[in-house]
């Protein structure tokens, strides 16, 4: 069977699609296009459109249906359903390798600061006692996250609650109210209280901005501590934390994110770095490009609240050197450079 775009969309997802849009709204839960949501109806697995946003999920078709036998033929295969179904979500092998009836994965800032630490399953043990829980240490998304995710469901079939590390969260049930229910409780117990943000130095950031190529963030006080943060800058100093911080900036390694200097009133124009979409600013805080989308500026924003919430004595596991060079060979890169285009112009009109 074809994906088809023409289903109508069943009444049985209105809930799973409120919820979604809920999710969506929320930037502690997911940032831009980030996440996805899916429900197993009727021999279909309906899953979030890739480069859709989640808040869009009530007044947009972000939602397409995909033969779940199909789908389920693939992972026997060790075919990534996405290679069949160029519209579906990176993510829909890991939904369709899940029994549960609906299932929803999210960039939640707090969980993912806990699944960077070196410590994670010791400190997540504690948090989440109780819960029918698994830590998966780091794996690629798409085919390689399903087969682990079968793996664990194997050997304790009531998991309803991953954490991925330096990934995120997917939680799963039979109906989203559940779901939804089960969510409310796992950032309950993981919740972590942000560093205070200190005020950007935005007499110093406005002179930068007299180069007509930088601009000030729209209304995103607390992206500017990547800048007046010591701690925010050491950590991103040493490596990349997660995929999306890799693939949003295009960068291999962390050069990006190390700040530039502020040369003072008449000389405050750092440099050409006519690369780059940001600038973090030591001491000073965030300049962006005027051509930034708002998928980076979402997904930089999200970075900033991941890094306020760890300290510099926090053991943290970065992606390897492998990792990341796997990030830019993998479909996932082409993947966001597309959708992006394609989720920037669509969410115009």
């Amino acid at each position: 069977m074809k994906q088809s775009s023409q289903l109508a969309i069943p009444a049985q997802l209105k809930p799973l699609l409120k919820l979604t849009q809920r999710v969506g709204r929320d930037p502690s839960l997911t940032q831009a296009s980030t996440g996805n949501s899916s429900a197993k109806l009727d021999g279909l697995l309906w899953i979030k459109a890739s480069g859709k946003w989640m808040v869009d999920a009530l007044r947009d078709d972000i939602l397409i249906p995909l033969d779940l036998a199909e789908v389920t033929d693939c992972l026997l295969t060790n075919v990534d359903p996405t290679e069949r179904y160029a519209r579906a979500s990176l993510e829909t092998a890991m939904h369709a390798a899940m029994p549960h009836r609906v299932v929803l994965h999210v960039h939640c800032v707090n969980t993912i600061s806990w699944a960077v630490r070196t410590d994670a399953p010791m400190q997540l043990e504690r948090r989440l006692n109780g819960l029918a829980w698994r830590w998966l240490p780091y794996v690629a998304s798409g085919l390689p996250l399903s087969l682990e995710i079968k793996h664990a469901l194997s050997a304790h079939s009531g998991t309803n609650v991953f954490v991925l590390g330096n990934h995120g969260l997917v939680i799963a049930g039979e109906d989203a109210e559940t779901v939804e229910t089960l969510l409310t409780d796992v950032r309950r117990r993981l919740a972590i209280r942000p560093r205070p943000v200190r005020a950007p130095d935005l007499s110093a950031l406005l002179e930068i901005c007299c180069d007509p190529r930088w601009v000030l963030p729209p209304a995103d006080h607390g992206l500017h501590a990547l800048g007046t943060d010591d701690t925010s800058q050491a950590i991103l100093e040493k490596g990349l934390l997660y995929p999306c911080q890799a693939i949003f900036s295009g960068s291999m390694a962390p050069e990006r994110f190390r700040p530039v200097n502020y040369r003072g009133p008449g000389n405050g124009r750092p440099g050409p770095y006519a690369d780059r979409q940001f600038l973090i600013v030591k001491g000073r805080g965030v300049v962006v490009s005027r051509s930034m989308s708002r998928v980076e500026l979402a997904m930089l924003s999200g970075l900033a609240r991941v890094v306020q919430r760890l300290n510099a004595s926090t053991p943290l596991r970065y992606l390897t050197e492998s990792e990341v060079a796997s990030l830019f060979s993998h479909r996932s890169i082409t993947n966001y450079a597309v959708t992006t285009a394609i989720s920037e112009r669509e969410r115009q009109h």
